[in-house]
């Protein structure tokens, strides 16, 4: 969808987005919308994997009935195999984006490579019927889809030393704050104001900084679940409380408001991620003391030079 930027250049003059930052004096409404700027993972190979399906089922319509059968059922394999392909790179993506993540529970990029073979399958019975022929074609289908688009994550990451029922206790928070999250988004692009975007798109990368911590150190829940949860509950029925008044009536008081909120919000849990991360280097601080305590009793000297 085309955004309109409304900068310096714009034709009304002013950025309306422009926040100065107190220590450099610098506009910070570009910086943040940079900062949360995110590639797609899914690119142009991966949408033209649909366009198989299209082809062969286009050139059924012209075969006989086994022909036409044949042709739709590797249509429908090939679709569905491209509409895997694309979940799997955006799974792949945010298991990438993250220091601690689980592997994903269906490996969808290997699903897609053998759906795709067994589409190949279905393609080349139509044309020759013959079993050798057809399963060279799909083992060759499949490789390269493998070679490709790679293998989808198949192991857990930084989850060493964590305890399996506090991370799955962490993930099942995480995800429900990440809902609250896609709700703002939809409920912000409704407003159809770029500078409410941009501050929305600001607060949530703040706010997946602290998702972030609390993953790496799941005995932060407890501090964070309010933030997790409350805070971003409140933050998602703000959101599109102010949409549905901004959409009717275009209301700037109401607007002023919101980004005032918004501002207040990136502040706070700002200011939580800060402090959990100062308390597990006291915490790290304290181990070291108690070991270096321990090795002088044990007549360990080390050199503090």
């Amino acid at each position: 969808m085309a955004q309109r930027f409304g900068g310096k250049y714009s034709p009304d003059g002013r950025d309306k987005g422009a926040e100065k930052d107190p220590a450099s004096g610098h506009s910070t409404s570009s910086a943040n919308s940079y900062r949360s700027a995110k590639v797609d993972p899914v690119g142009m190979r991966a949408n033209l994997m649909a366009l198989p399906a299209g082809l062969v089922a286009l050139m059924s319509v012209f075969s006989d009935a086994a022909g036409l059968a044949f042709g739709l059922l590797a249509a429908a394999t090939w679709a569905g195999s491209a509409y895997l392909l694309r979940d799997g790179l955006r799974a792949e993506a945010a298991y990438d984006d993250r220091k601690v993540a689980r592997r994903p529970a269906l490996p969808r990029k290997i699903l897609a490579a053998l759906l795709c073979g067994v589409g190949a399958v279905f393609a080349a019975w139509r044309q020759d019927p013959g079993a050798l022929s057809a399963l060279i074609y799909a083992a060759a289908t499949a490789g390269l889809h493998l070679a490709a688009f790679g293998l989808d994550p198949l192991r857990d990451k930084g989850a060493e030393g964590i305890d399996d029922f506090q991370r799955d206790r962490v993930a099942r928070v995480v995800d429900e704050a990440e809902t609250y999250l896609a709700a703002m988004t939809d409920a912000a692009l409704r407003a159809r104001d770029r500078q409410v975007e941009q501050r929305v798109e600001a607060f949530q990368e703040v706010a997946r900084d602290l998702f972030r911590t609390v993953e790496e150190d799941p005995r932060d829940l407890t501090g964070a679940r309010r933030y997790l949860t409350v805070y971003l509950m409140g933050a998602r029925d703000a959101t599109i409380k102010f949409a549905d008044i901004y959409t009717r009536s275009g209301d700037t008081k109401s607007r002023e408001d919101y980004l005032t909120l918004l501002r207040d919000l990136e502040e706070n849990f700002a200011a939580r991620t800060r402090k959990m991360l100062l308390e597990d280097r006291t915490d790290l601080t304290v181990e070291i003391d108690v070991l270096r305590d321990r090795l002088q009793r044990e007549g360990v000297h080390l050199d503090t030079r």
